[in-house]
């Protein structure tokens, strides 16, 4: 990385030797001044030829360098040397490098540092400057120093709003990575609820419905009904549920309406079907029913529809099961209990499905910051209840 800037450094040092070093051997001085510097020679050729080769080094090393020009410098006064192009703007620009390429502190070191070799160098001047060229020649020191703090902490600048950029982009598609994790999260456990409850529902009238073919064919046709019925009931969830995931193309979809989803206000439906499988069920409500955010409701329903589908696949056949609602100005608490074989089957059966069934329920209500209670009734059987805040 550093080799094409290093390249273009040692072109800069060539070039102004080439324009500089002409200059220096053929400049006839006036007579005044003619006897106020030395004849150029071999020694200064080398230290002009070095301050001018030392450029090479001014991105890497801005202070080495800009203390070997300085010493370069002295040298030069010291010997009686007149200044020469090469050395001068080799100079300028090794301030300028340590300004643009260093932090504040050593940036400002070496600006004293060259600001005070300037200075030294034009006391020792043979005859007197005047007040003018001390300033000017003060204020082109500053101001080159001033131009590469600026231009350096204009890249600072840019580059931050470069990394700011790339982390707002990295956040962005964490975000949407996090988006994609909870929507595939949700979408499973509609199709888990949907599936679970309806399959559960059908095996259990295809059991009944093989039992009682033989003396009671009439009862089992309507128990294969049923499944027809239930059937077509989750086709048509599922299709809804996998039709939000399809895009749209070409307007197709454009002004069509989902079907709504579920809500408390079918629960009556499926205490319906739910008894259609043998399962005695009892719904009570407290309080004064009030609207729901959608949310809440579709959770309520899929919490009451997952309960009831566990108390069907291990409650046993004989089970009883209550669903309870309480309304409160504060919140809804729904409770669901049955007086079936108790816990132990359904922590086994859901031990090996994480991230569904009971694991589901906990997802949805902690989504809505209420809290969940899942175990063994007393008395036997088990019992799910949940409080859903209804209030911000």
């Amino acid at each position: 990385m550093q080799a094409r800037p290093r390249a273009a450094d040692a072109l800069l040092a060539v070039v102004l030797l080439a324009v500089g070093l002409p200059q220096l051997y053929m400049e006839r001085l006036p007579p005044e001044l003619s006897g106020a510097f030395v004849r150029p020679d071999a020694l200064q050729l080398v230290l002009v030829g070095a301050a001018a080769m030392a450029l090479t080094f001014r991105r890497t090393h801005p202070l080495t360098t800009l203390c070997f020009l300085s010493g370069v410098q002295v040298w030069l006064a010291a010997g009686d040397y007149r200044p020469s192009v090469p050395d001068a703007v080799a100079f300028l620009v090794g301030v300028y490098s340590v300004a643009a390429h260093r932090a504040l502190a050593r940036s400002c070191l070496g600006g004293l540092l060259a600001l005070a070799v300037h200075n030294w160098v034009m006391v020792g001047y043979p005859f007197d400057l005047g007040l003018l060229f001390f300033l000017s020649d003060n204020a082109l020191l500053v101001g080159v120093w001033v131009l590469g703090r600026n231009l350096r902490v204009r890249r600072a600048y840019y580059a931050e709003l470069e990394d700011r950029a790339a982390r707002l982009e990295r956040v962005r598609g964490n975000d949407a990575r996090a988006a994609r994790v909870e929507e595939r999260s949700r979408i499973a456990r509609e199709l888990h609820d949907v599936v679970a409850h309806h399959v559960s529902v059908m095996t259990v009238q295809a059991g009944a419905a093989r039992r009682i073919l033989d003396r009671d064919p009439g009862s089992a046709r309507e128990a294969m009904t049923t499944i027809e019925e239930v059937g077509r009931t989750a086709l048509s969830e599922m299709r809804r549920i996998v039709g939000v995931l399809r895009t749209e193309r070409d307007g197709e979809q454009e002004g069509r309406e989902l079907v709504p989803q579920p809500g408390l206000g079918d629960l009556g439906e499926l205490l319906d079907k739910v008894r259609e499988t043998g399962l005695s069920v009892q719904l009570w409500i407290e309080g004064e029913a009030r609207t729901l955010s959608p949310g809440v409701d579709v959770a309520a329903f899929r919490l009451i529809q997952e309960a009831l589908t566990n108390t069907l696949k291990h409650a046993g056949p004989q089970a009883r099961a209550w669903v309870r609602l309480y309304y409160t100005d504060e919140d809804l608490t729904v409770e669901i209990e049955d007086d079936g074989r108790g816990t132990a089957t359904i922590m086994a059966d859901n031990r090996d499905e994480p991230g569904h069934g009971l694991v589901g329920m906990y997802e949805r209500v902690a989504l809505f910051g209420g809290e969940l209670r899942i175990g063994p009734r007393v008395g036997g059987g088990f019992g799910v209840r949940a409080r859903f805040p209804l209030k911000a």
